[in-house]
């Protein structure tokens, strides 16, 4: 898809000129999975606004909100992309480099999606099967063994005898957490592993992070890059599963197939109604205190988020994006520079 092309007199914006400070430019960086609609947003904002096209950097939600919690000031960035929620260790960390009033902006939401080479099995997935496939171990009659699935027919008889390869988001990308939460802790508790767990002695709380742990024996591949390693992975091994937003699939139906997750087709419509059981709000954070400091950044922020933008017939909607149903109470906040009530 191109960038879109959206013109001043249609969305009733006027330019502003800029006056000059140590830094002119907006800085961002982040989620990989929001970056292809914070890149669409900058492209436009950069064509109609008189204020330089903002930088707009990957990187993972964790490696952007790290950066975002160093401080303030013109070295610093102004916003951190995240496909998950802030954290309170990260607010924590915040707080104490100086970083007290953070304006949290839901851009809408996406859809964890699980896909494969065009030309290989069509899967349907449960959260169950996935459990199975990476987990290092697994509930069998009551007890916890190690994991014995080297294929998928060994997780599910329905599915080929096709070596397990999964490509799955490193833990620095907010894909991940949501791939535990919504994935792995859901099938195990599923296949009966979280009660063979507590039966076993463990507490809830070792039990709860034994659910999420993901088998270390090259079975399963962490990916600290974004979806394009992801992809160049499962060109290079056909037997390869990988993990991707909805968006990027969709920018890539000419050489990836996706599955069935409990039985839902993902699509925009299915995540809107949440019918898909793997989908997630998507975020930025802005750092009020660089408002009126950074050229523009405030404008940005709003550009983001109208309803020509972000509405469900605006252009991140045809990438992908989930239009946010409350939208127009994030135009407020913004506008109002309403904070998460962290600091004074």
């Amino acid at each position: 898809m191109s960038f879109v092309k959206l013109t001043v007199s249609s969305i009733a914006i006027c330019a502003i000129a800029a006056p000059a400070f140590a830094r002119d430019n907006v800085q961002v960086a982040g989620s990989s999975t929001v970056l292809p609609y914070a890149s669409i947003v900058a492209e436009a904002f950069g064509e109609n606004f008189d204020f330089p096209t903002p930088v707009v950097e990957s990187g993972g939600s964790s490696a952007g909100l790290k950066r975002f919690c160093e401080g303030v000031g013109a070295n610093t960035i102004d916003i951190a992309n995240a496909s998950r929620a802030i954290r309170e260790k990260e607010i924590a960390t915040c707080a104490a480099n100086g970083v007290s009033d953070i304006i949290e902006v839901r851009i809408g939401y996406d859809g964890i999606v699980f896909a494969n080479d065009l030309n290989g099995h069509a899967f349907e997935f449960t959260q169950a099967d996935w459990f199975l496939a990476l987990a290092p171990k697994i509930a069998k009659d009551g007890a916890i063994i190690d994991n014995p699935n080297q294929t998928w027919a060994d997780v599910n008889p329905a599915f080929p005898a096709q070596p397990i390869a999964a490509f799955i988001p490193g833990t620095k990308h907010g894909t991940r957490e949501v791939f535990e939460e919504k994935v792995l802790a859901v099938g195990c508790e599923a296949t009966g592993a979280f009660d063979a767990m507590i039966a076993a002695g463990m507490s809830e709380d070792d039990a709860e992070d034994a659910c999420i742990a993901v088998r270390t024996d090259g079975l399963s591949t962490d990916i600290d890059g974004d979806y394009t390693e992801t992809l160049a992975r499962i060109d290079a091994n056909k037997d390869g599963i990988g993990v991707f937003g909805l968006a990027f699939y969709e920018q890539n139906t000419d050489s990836l197939q996706v599955a069935t997750m409990a039985g839902v087709v993902p699509t925009v419509e299915s995540i809107a109604t949440g019918q898909y059981p793997v989908s997630r709000p998507l975020y930025f954070y802005l750092k009020k205190a660089h408002i009126g400091v950074i050229p523009g950044l405030k404008d940005f922020a709003e550009f983001f988020v109208m309803d020509e933008v972000a509405g469900p017939d605006g252009p991140l909607a045809e990438y992908g994006l989930v239009s946010d149903p409350e939208l127009e109470a994030t135009q407020t906040m913004i506008a109002e520079e309403q904070t998460m009530g962290l600091g004074s």
